[in-house]
């Protein structure tokens, strides 16, 4: 196992690695800009290194930084966490050459399930379904019309590379499909530095169900079961839930076959998310696969008992899996919930400063993962998510209940939080049946 390890990255995720790693007995390296002088993932890291200023580009984002720190402070091993460089493949590379592990799947991996449209032919070749559309990368309208020709309106526009709803747009007829089409492109090229895009068929309000997958160096690939994460907001997830309460015991078997089959393909190695969209029919189709931890990972670990960042710190260091297919037992049912600074009210603008109290949940089958506490200033430059409350019990109705019992709990005070509406949707009749779609929160706030 390795002895020092940097966490490149920041607040909530950045400390769920520390504990994780603490556990092991690693010592921790954290990273930070000028404006997380007084987070709380520096306070708890046995060393830290600040690496430059405010906005991510000059700190987060700018990889000769982080490999200086990682050089100085002589550390073995990166975790990327997620978002920022976790799914950059020069990034791996570079490490790779720095002899630095990084810890996540081969930058050839990340390379060929970060392209959706390279991800898409590899789910076709391995007999996995996939949601009609183009056959890669579509570069103008003429192109794009063809695909629809095909498989009809309405259509999604993606970006090849990337995700977090950026770079995605809907069409309906032949006019929203240019302005799609140009939108998503610009949008693709300012995210992730690629103007790629490919179009697919549109499946109305459908449930957005995940696999997590823990894949080990001599080609032992288990599933730890689904997640449900259908309550978005513009493709972002609000509520995460596991197991689905949308499919069936057959649709579940098949769907984790189809992951772990997924993944046998791409030859992966670490932890990895296969997604799929599954229609009112049980019809389930691959969308992407995400080549790092998922913010909703930590679903999965209640219902499982496996911690997962613990297991790619051990594919990482070379040891094999703690655990195989039959071990994995699934109990009772855990649901997350994201809490985000920014105002419902206000359009979830995002919204920053000073923490003047914070009291978190807690009581039986509570967990809790934040970088908050009374008296933090929330940065503006940043992502806005402040904690997860995840809520477990022996079945969905006793999960729900706790979860109504943490929210009411949780008390930040200083900055506008989704606390409230998050709520609303917990406490929503069609929540509580199970019975909801990808449309929910709009017709919440409507």
């Amino acid at each position: 196992m390795f002895e020092t390890v940097l966490i490149a990255n920041r607040g909530e995720i950045a400390v769920r690695i520390m504990r994780a790693c603490k556990e092991l007995g690693i010592k921790t390296v954290a990273v930070y800009s000028k404006a997380d002088r007084d987070c709380l993932h520096v306070r708890l890291a046995d060393d830290a290194i600040c690496i430059g200023n405010s906005p991510s580009a000059e700190s987060y984002l700018h990889v000769p930084s982080i490999i200086t720190a990682a050089e100085i402070a002589n550390v073995e091993a990166i975790h990327p966490g997620y978002g920022f460089l976790a799914e950059d493949a020069h990034f791996a590379e570079i490490c790779e050459s720095c002899r630095i592990k990084f810890i996540g799947p081969s930058p050839e991996s990340i390379t060929k399930m970060g392209n959706k449209s390279l991800a898409r032919e590899m789910a076709k070749k391995a007999g996995v379904p996939i949601v009609p559309g183009s056959e890669g990368v579509v570069k103008d309208k003429n192109e794009a019309l063809k695909v629809v020709e095909e498989i009809g309106y309405p259509v999604i526009v993606k970006a090849s590379a990337g995700g977090g709803g950026r770079g995605m747009r809907i069409a309906h007829n032949d006019l929203a499909m240019a302005t799609a089409l140009t939108t998503a492109q610009s949008e693709a090229e300012a995210a992730f530095g690629s103007p790629d895009v490919y179009v697919e068929k549109y499946i109305e309000h459908p449930r957005h169900v995940e696999v997590q997958i823990l894949a080990g160096n001599k080609g032992n690939i288990i599933h730890l079961g689904e997640r449900d994460c259908t309550v978005q907001r513009r493709h972002q997830k609000l509520v995460e839930e596991s197991p689905s309460p949308a499919i069936s015991a057959d649709v579940r078997k098949k769907i984790c076959r189809m992951a772990r089959r997924i993944a046998q393909e791409a030859g992966y190695v670490s932890a990895g998310t296969v997604e799929f969209l599954v229609d009112g029919r049980g019809n389930f189709y691959f969308i992407e696969m995400n080549t790092r931890v998922q913010v909703e990972h930590t679903v999965t670990e209640m219902v499982t008992g496996v911690d997962i960042i613990k297991e790619q710190l051990r594919i990482a260091s070379g040891e094999e899996l703690s655990i195989e297919q039959k071990g994995v037992r699934r109990r009772g049912a855990a649901i997350e919930c994201r809490i985000n600074a920014e105002d419902p009210d206000r359009g979830f603008m995002p919204q920053s400063g000073r923490v003047n109290l914070y009291i978190p949940p807690g009581g039986p089958n509570v967990r809790v993962d934040s970088h908050l506490y009374s008296g933090y200033t929330v940065p503006s430059f940043y992502d806005s998510l402040l904690a997860k409350v995840i809520a477990y019990g022996k079945n969905r109705e006793e999960a729900i209940t706790t979860m109504r019992r943490a929210l009411d709990e949780m008390v930040i005070e200083g900055v506008p939080t989704t606390i409230p509406f998050l709520r609303r949707i917990i406490e929503d009749n069609r929540f509580a049946r199970g019975d909801y779609r990808m449309n929910l929160v709009e017709e919440l706030l409507e």
